[in-house]
C-alpha cells in the first residue's frame, strides 16, 4: 500500500491556502448537513501535492474515518485507464484507431442504425416488434468507440428508442445478469446503433467494446493487462478489478440520496472476489494515490519515474479535441440526451473530456484541461495550462445532480495565484 501525501506547501507552488481553506469548509458542509458522507481532495502542481483534505465518513454507520488510503469504486474514471490500455496497442501497431471494430469484433460486423419504431419491453429487429433499421452509412471504428461517437447509448437512457431496446435486452445496468464481458459485447451488436457511426457524441458503453477490444488483441484477460501493462508499472498498487481481504476494511460503503436528500447505504459493485464482468467503462476501485499517479502519467506526457509508458504525442493525442470542426459537446451531442450547460465549451478526445472554449464552459479551466468523471461523484482533472491536477473522491449516486463540480473547479481556480 501507497499512501499520498502533501508534499508542498501551497504558496510554494502559487496556490492561495485561504482561498484552499474555503474549499474544504465547503465540502465540509455538506458532510455536515447529511449531504456527502466524507470526502478527500487533492490538489497538485507540478506533480507536488500541495493541498490534501480528508473529511467526514467513509462508514457512517460504523463510524469509519475517510483517510488518504480509502479505497474508492471509481466507475467511469476506469474509461481513461481504458483509452491507455488501447493506444498502448496502437503504439505497438497491435491495432490502429482507423481499425474497423469488426476485424477485431466480428459480432459488429455490417451495423445497422434505428429508423422508427415503437420502445415497447421487447421490441427489436426481426422479433415482431416493429423496429426498422438500415444500414450504417459506414463501419464503427475504434476511433469511435474511444470518443463515443460510435452511436451505441446506455439503457438508463430515456430520451430514444434505441435506450428502451437496451433495456428490453436486459442491459439496465449495462451487462446481462451473469454474463462476462465477451457475451455482453455480443448483446450490443445485435441491437441497432442510434445514428450512424462518427456523426454525433452519446456517451455510451463503447469503454466496454473496447476493453473487449483490449482483451482480443492482447490475449489477455482485461484486468491481467491493466495490472500488468499499466497498474504495477506506475505504482497504482490498489487499484484493480477486486478488493483483496487486506484491501476489504478500507472501502468506502457507497450511498444514493432519499427523497429529503439524506443518505441510505446502496448496493455498489461486487468487488470482492473477481468479478466475471470486467467492465472497460466503470469497473475500477482505487485509492488516491492511484489516482495521482495515473494523473501524474498523463500531466508527464506518458512518462512516470523513469517509466515510459506512452509516446508524448500519443498522450497530446488523447488530450485533444476530436470532435469535427473543434465543436463542443452540446453542438455534436445527442440530444436531448446532452443538451445541459455542463457541455458547453467542453469537447472530447480519446476517453477524456477536453475544455474548447473556457469562456463558454459553466466551470472555470484552463484551454486544454481534460479528466473524467464517474457515477459516485468521483472526479479528476489536468490543467496543463497551470500544470495542475486535481481529484475528488466521496461515494454517492445521486438521483439528482448534486453540482459538485463547477463549484469544485471554482474553488480551485480562486486559489490559484500564479
Amino acid at each position: 500500500m501507497a499512501l499520498l501525501r502533501q508534499e508542498a506547501d501551497p504558496a510554494e507552488v502559487g496556490l492561495d491556502a485561504k482561498a484552499l481553506g474555503r474549499l474544504d469548509r465547503y465540502f465540509a458542509h455538506r458532510v455536515d448537513e447529511g449531504r456527502l458522507p466524507g470526502f478527500l481532495v487533492s490538489v497538485a502542481r507540478g506533480g507536488r501535492v500541495a493541498h490534501l483534505t480528508a473529511y467526514g465518513r467513509r462508514d457512517v454507520a460504523a463510524g469509519l474515518p475517510v483517510t488518504p488510503d480509502t479505497l474508492w469504486r471509481i466507475y467511469s474514471m476506469t474509461k481513461p485507464v481504458t483509452a491507455v490500455a488501447a493506444l498502448l496497442l496502437v503504439e505497438e501497431g497491435r491495432l490502429s484507431l482507423d481499425d474497423p471494430v469488426e476485424r477485431h469484433l466480428p459480432a459488429f460486423a455490417q451495423p445497422r442504425v434505428y429508423v422508427s419504431g415503437h420502445d415497447a419491453p421487447g421490441a427489436g429487429e426481426g422479433d415482431g416488434g416493429g423496429v426498422v433499421t438500415r444500414p450504417a452509412a459506414g463501419p464503427i471504428l475504434v476511433r469511435h468507440l474511444m470518443t463515443h461517437t460510435a452511436g451505441l447509448t446506455f439503457a438508463f437512457y430515456h430520451t430514444h428508442p434505441v435506450d428502451a431496446l437496451y433495456r428490453a435486452a436486459g442491459l439496465q445496468s449495462s451487462v446481462p445478469p451473469g454474463a462476462d464481458l465477451a457475451e455482453t459485447i455480443e448483446v450490443y451488436a445485435r441491437l441497432p446503433l442510434q445514428f450512424d457511426p462518427g456523426t454525433q457524441w452519446n456517451y455510451s458503453v463503447a469503454s466496454n467494446v473496447l476493453g473487449r477490444i483490449v482483451e482480443v488483441v492482447s490475449g489477455q484477460p482485461l484486468d491481467v493487462f491493466f495490472a500488468e501493462r499499466i497498474l504495477r508499472p506506475l505504482g497504482m498498487t490498489d487499484a484493480g478489478f477486486q478488493v483483496g481481504p487486506e484491501q476489504a476494511g478500507r472501502l468506502a460503503e457507497l450511498y444514493g440520496d432519499t427523497d429529503d436528500g439524506c443518505l441510505t447505504p446502496i448496493p455498489g459493485l461486487p468487488l470482492h472476489g473477481r468479478p466475471r464482468f470486467l467492465s472497460g467503462s466503470g469497473g475500477l476501485v482505487a485509492s488516491a494515490h492511484d489516482v495521482h499517479r495515473f494523473m501524474e502519467l498523463l500531466r508527464r506526457r506518458g512518462e512516470l519515474d523513469g517509466t515510459r509508458l506512452l509516446k508524448p504525442r500519443t498522450v497530446d493525442l488523447m488530450a485533444r479535441n476530436h470532435l469535427p470542426g473543434g465543436v463542443d459537446l452540446r453542438a455534436f451531442g445527442s440530444r436531448p440526451a446532452h443538451d445541459e450547460p455542463g457541455n458547453d465549451g467542453v469537447g472530447f478526445g480519446l476517453g477524456v473530456s477536453v475544455v474548447v472554449d473556457p469562456r463558454r464552459a459553466l466551470a472555470p479551466a484552463g484551454l486544454g484541461t481534460y479528466g473524467w468523471s464517474g457515477v459516485a461523484t468521483t472526479t479528476f482533472w489536468v490543467d496543463p495550462t497551470r500544470d495542475l491536477t486535481v481529484q475528488f473522491m466521496t461515494q454517492v449516486q445521486p438521483r439528482r445532480s448534486l453540482r459538485l463540480f463547477p463549484e469544485l473547479k471554482r474553488l480551485v481556480n480562486e486559489a490559484v495565484t500564479g
